[in-house]
């Protein structure tokens, strides 16, 4: 499936739990010998909501938030029960979502976190000015962004400075990166360097932490469209939290190869 480009494979084990490990999220994740992916998401059985997920990065690492994936899985939930709410648990919490009168399927991301500590940063500094080169901010949504305001998002040096900013000491579990370039007072032009997984087309949270931060700065309100490389999305910062808005589709249903399931 994918959310404005932003892809993934998403595992169903609510009948035969795969337990995923990072190698075989490497293996999955790799787009040559494997099937290829942003984030790989499984779906699994939960007591107090409609399914819980966990997200894996390519590189093998666990993800706390993932907007868009969370929105694909809403729409192959809502498509398979017939209900246009849903509830689901992630490591982030309950998460409510919501198919709107034009398909579109929204989902809470919760209220940001914003003190240094719960982004989390190695030491207490003003998550609205970063001490860095650019003059970033800083936000949780359940994993941490780094977002730099630019002139001009489409001619950022993503590739360049992705690598070096998501390990940059300042961030002691790494960052997602965010290059954001305002265009009017509720809109945006982002391009994003994804924690484990490098550029990609989408980023549901880092578009949520990106809106957040220029309306912490006085960019824009906190209704915002954001132009991303794949597509368009739409976040309303709430008092209930951050509304995440956009498309879905699902690109094709396959089986995976048992030789690819237990890698060496």
């Amino acid at each position: 499936m994918h959310g404005a480009g932003n892809d993934f494979v998403v595992i169903d084990q609510r009948g035969q739990p795969l337990h995923v490990t990072p190698v075989l999220a490497r293996a999955v994740g790799d787009r040559h010998r494997g099937v290829g992916f942003d984030q790989l998401v499984t779906i699994d059985r939960a007591e107090d909501a409609d399914a819980r997920l966990v997200f894996w990065n390519a590189d093998g690492s666990t993800a706390g938030a993932c907007g868009n994936a969370t929105r694909c899985v809403a729409r192959l939930l809502m498509d398979e029960t017939g209900k246009d709410r849903l509830t689901l648990r992630t490591e982030r919490g309950l998460l409510a979502a919501e198919c709107d009168a034009d398909g579109l399927v929204r989902v809470n991301m919760g209220q940001p976190q914003l003190d240094w500590a719960d982004v989390p940063l190695a030491r207490a500094v003003d998550t609205l000015h970063l001490p860095m080169p650019g003059d970033p901010s800083a936000v949780g949504m359940g994993n941490p962004h780094c977002v730099f305001f630019v002139p001009d998002a489409a001619a950022a040096d993503v590739a360049g400075r992705g690598p070096a900013l998501e390990h940059d000491p300042l961030f002691p579990a790494r960052t997602n990166v965010e290059f954001a370039s305002v265009i009017g007072p509720d809109r945006l032009r982002l391009r994003v360097w994804e924690r484990g997984a490098g550029i990609t087309l989408a980023c549901g949270s880092g578009t949520c932490a990106t809106a957040v931060a220029a309306a912490r700065r006085g960019l824009t309100g906190r209704q915002v469209v954001v132009e991303v490389d794949g597509g368009t999305l739409t976040v309303d910062w709430r008092d209930d939290g951050v509304w995440l808005t956009g498309p879905t589709a699902t690109v094709f249903t396959g089986v995976l190869d048992p030789a690819l399931m237990a890698p060496a």
